[in-house]
């Protein structure tokens, strides 16, 4: 998969204008419904000798838009591109939003962004496609700005899980609400936060369960504080976790969110190393307790719910 900021930059690595079927959408999660989505339209395009391009933006429209909003990002946008290429994808058109970019109509964002490539012969939308300012493009306006050039434009089906449609808001609700598990079975794989290993207080390597501070992007979105069993990869290497999300209340902690993974047969120096942090399930709410040796038999229990957990 080659990944540009313009479609006219195909013709920089190709020596040529393939003919494309192209998509557009943030495709936040590449969850369940962008799969089916992406698998759909690439058998199209095979089908019709065409290549498989999709255009999305960076950052997410919901940075500029929304700036007060954090944690708001299911995948990285690295992850994004790695669940693209493993959709088939053939282009990934990365374009950047800006405050600017945002104020576009759709006309002006088909005449700048997508109309300017002379070989398109298809344009895929979604079933709730709508972009431009506020919003106002549509399926029919794409369809009637693209008719003199003969572009095939076609809407696609919704796609659906447990009788409600699958999307990225519905996954981030799940999330938010710790209920991972659901949000895995949207997502078609677990959740992930990848990040950094970073000093902490050292306070669970005091208690007899040493953890991996981990520091995340700051735009990924982070389950609801509580415990979780999860899955650590590290140098291609991986092994059983359990990972707290909290504010060290037993501590008196400063209120800030803190993402400590305990590793179970793990005893490296990590500082400034790099995790992939998978959740597999929620075991608990974070609480306080009365006393440390009470929290001290809490993680015991908690450690032995995720080493038992079957992945």
């Amino acid at each position: 998969m080659e990944v540009i900021h313009r479609l006219e930059e195909i013709d920089k690595i190709q020596n040529e204008f393939p003919a494309l079927g192209l998509t557009i959408g943030n495709f936040d999660g590449v969850h369940l419904g962008h799969q089916q989505l992406l698998q759909h339209l690439k058998q199209k395009c095979t089908d019709r000798n065409l290549k498989f391009a999709v255009i999305t933006f960076v950052p997410h429209p919901q940075k500029i838009i929304h700036a007060e909003r954090e944690r708001y990002l299911i995948s990285s946008y690295k992850q994004r591109r790695q669940y693209l290429e493993q959709s088939g994808v053939d282009y990934l058109i990365e374009i950047d939003f800006t405050r600017d970019f945002s104020t576009l109509s759709g006309e002006e964002f088909l005449d700048n962004y997508i109309l300017t490539y002379p070989k398109i012969e298809s344009i895929y939308l979604g079933y709730d496609f709508a972009f431009g300012a506020n919003k106002q493009g549509s399926f029919d306006l794409v369809k009637n700005h693209c008719k003199l050039k003969h572009i095939h434009v076609e809407i696609q089906p919704k796609f659906e899980s447990g009788g409600d449609v699958i999307s990225s808001s519905r996954i981030r609700k799940a999330i938010l609400t710790g209920q991972v598990e659901e949000a895995n079975a949207l997502l078609g794989r677990p959740l992930c936060l990848d990040g950094v290993v970073v000093k902490g207080e050292g306070r669970g390597k005091q208690i007899g369960f040493p953890t991996a501070n981990i520091q995340i992007l700051q735009d990924a979105i982070v389950p609801a504080l509580g415990v979780y069993v999860t899955r650590t990869l590290y140098k291609g290497m991986t092994f059983k976790s359990v990972t707290n999300i909290g504010k060290n209340p037993t501590f008196k902690g400063n209120n800030q969110i803190t993402i400590e993974t305990n590793i179970f047969e793990f005893d490296s120096d990590i500082y400034g190393e790099s995790l992939h942090i998978e959740f597999l399930s929620r075991v608990r709410d974070e609480k306080r307790f009365p006393t440390v040796t009470d929290l001290v038999e809490q993680i015991k229990k908690d450690v032995e719910i995720a080493r038992s957990y079957k992945i």
